[in-house]
């Protein structure tokens, strides 16, 4: 292990991110069922940790490029260790946790994105 973690970030600094400079990749890491409750809003790779074996081994190919990756799960938790885990696959890449995830979205951006 590098020792690499991903960067915090805030659901607003996301927000202006997507708003002012959509250059990035979305990784949504939360099961299919999740995403039918409250989908995000903009584009997503949609890769569910309990489907990584399907995925794990294509990773390199999936997130292609070296743009910046923002990871997304329900609570930031699920995120945080998939992010850590990509750093270790791809250790230069640039690498950000949704810090509170879709909920921390849906309660200080996005209402209408249901919470659960």
């Amino acid at each position: 292990m590098n020792g690499q973690t991903p960067k915090p970030l805030k659901a607003t600094e996301l927000k202006a991110w997507l708003t002012n400079s959509p250059d990035l990749t979305l990784v949504d890491v939360r099961e299919d069922q999740e995403l039918t409750i409250a989908p995000f809003p903009h584009t997503v790779e949609h890769l569910p940790l309990s489907q990584a074996e399907d995925w794990m081994g294509s990773i390199n190919k999936t997130l292609s490029g070296d743009g910046p990756v923002v990871v997304i799960c329900h609570a930031g938790v699920r995120s945080w260790n998939f992010g850590c885990w990509l750093l270790q696959q791809q250790p230069s890449r640039e690498v950000w946790n949704l810090e509170g995830g879709i909920d921390a979205w849906s309660v200080t951006v996005d209402p209408s994105v249901p919470r659960y």
